[in-house]
């Protein structure tokens, strides 16, 4: 199915999985282990040029290639036999080395880690250019006043800057994230049948080492067949920066409510229509988003069950990460790249937020009138005193600090000039400043340092 590949997916992410670019790399692993092999000295120089010439895609038939992996059990089975083949049509004598010393696993494994490697390089480009959105809207509404929510109620004022400058952390925190398991998961894959690489006697380490310098690959201390928690941990990494993605997603969306009104996606022809109401303005690629952050800890679950492999090589939780981890890279590097087009186009409405702050009648402020008063009669009786006057303020349509200038309880306490104060929206903005600034300057130094 692939009419809803340009809805959840990035063609850029989706060609390096095509099937033509999986077997590619597969003989890329091919190619390399021959030039490996010869420069050690076990091969000629001319007996691996004849089986890199080979390795092309262009020379196979993928759907025949299909079917016998059916039956044989995977792609590398019926690949090699075709390899092998075909450099045995230009000469028999260097067919005798294709796949020399090297198991199915480990064309397949590593086939995999090159596609991964082109990945990653693009979601890092993506989360840098989100970054760089992120930190420019920040700057520019750190003194956007907003409400803050919680538990989907108006709790206190904020900045729309710190309301980003959240979003924001959490992506550096996810680019640190993938910055760091690279030299862990960017690793050769080549043990031979067990591990041991005993196809090679003595030579299998000096060949690894050139292998791994071939394709520009961690080399591994051990052969890792049976042990999967480095695709897991990408696997689970991706799972974490979506989840973030689908933060930002979901209050975008909550803020694009009719009700609500403070931020829209860009609008264009045929974007976010419906199509029976014509006034509708849907957050699409908040939808697209979201429902990746909705099925991929499914498939992060599927990875992490497919961990306990038996013995030196697995029976069926490898195969599990055939399908399941492309996918998991490709609906991340979709919603990635949908989320990183939108937002510079987002549409942010300062005065409906200003509205929204006054929208209680001054209730958004009843903390800070607890907090002053706290000082000078207890927070408790302060607390009790305040609820009170909420509660007539919402009985009587009025505005609480009518209501407070009004109660004799406070007269002694706090001065009108005092309760105006109390009132003024910059006066209980806390930290909000100096923390948009501190995740500016760590934005800044992170850009910095790509």
């Amino acid at each position: 199915m692939n009419l809803l590949d340009g809805l959840f997916r990035y063609d850029a992410i989706d060609h390096i999985f095509s099937d033509s670019e999986r077997v590619q790399s597969m003989l890329h692993f091919e190619a390399a282990l021959s030039r490996a092999q010869a420069k050690v000295g076990l091969i000629t120089e001319s007996q691996a040029r004849a089986i890199t010439a080979k390795c092309r895609v262009e020379h196979l038939d993928l759907e025949s290639l299909s079917k016998e992996a059916a039956l044989a059990g995977n792609l590398a089975i019926p690949l090699v036999k075709k390899l092998t083949q075909a450099v045995a049509q230009e000469s028999k004598d260097p067919a005798r080395f294709v796949h020399w010393g090297a198991t199915s696993q480990d064309v397949i494994d590593t086939g995999f880690v090159l596609q991964l490697r082109r990945s990653l390089e693009l979601i890092e480009q993506d989360l840098a250019r989100l970054t760089k959105t992120l930190a420019a809207l920040a700057d520019k509404h750190r003194n956007t006043p907003a409400v803050a929510r919680t538990w989907m109620q108006q709790a206190l004022p904020t900045t729309f800057g710190f309301i980003v400058a959240g979003w924001l952390d959490a992506i550096l925190r996810h680019r640190k994230r993938l910055a760091e398991i690279k030299p862990r998961t960017l690793t050769l894959q080549f043990g031979g049948a067990v591990g041991t690489l005993a196809a090679l006697s003595s030579r299998g380490p000096e060949v690894a080492k050139a292998l791994a310098e071939g394709l520009h690959l961690e080399l591994p201390t051990t052969p890792w067949h049976s042990h999967r928690d480095r695709m897991v941990e990408v696997a689970t990494t991706l799972g974490l920066c979506v989840g973030a993605l689908g933060k930002i997603a979901r209050d975008i969306s909550l803020h694009a409510q009719t009700e609500v009104a403070e931020l829209f996606e860009p609008a264009m022809e045929g974007r976010g229509g419906s199509s029976s109401m014509p006034h509708k303005r849907n957050p699409v690629t908040c939808a697209v988003v979201l429902a990746a952050a909705v099925r991929i800890p499914g498939l992060v679950s599927t990875v992490l069950a497919s961990m306990v492999q038996e013995e030196e090589r697995g029976l069926g939780g490898w195969h599990a990460e055939w399908e399941t981890l492309p996918e998991i890279v490709q609906l991340s590097g979709g919603a990635l790249h949908h989320l990183t087009e939108m937002l510079p186009g987002l549409e942010v409405d300062t005065d409906r937020m200003q509205q929204n702050l006054e929208m209680t009648r001054g209730l958004i402020f009843a903390e800070a009138v607890v907090v002053a008063l706290a000082d000078r009669m207890g927070k408790m009786p302060a607390r009790l005193l305040v609820e009170a006057a909420c509660k007539k303020a919402i009985r009587d349509r009025r505005h609480l600090k009518e209501v407070l200038l009004e109660e004799a309880g406070l007269r002694g306490y706090l001065a009108p000039a005092d309760i105006e104060s109390l009132f003024e929206m910059r006066n209980y903005l806390g930290s909000a400043e100096e923390f948009v600034r501190r995740t500016l300057e760590e934005a800044s130094f992170s850009q910095a340092a790509v």
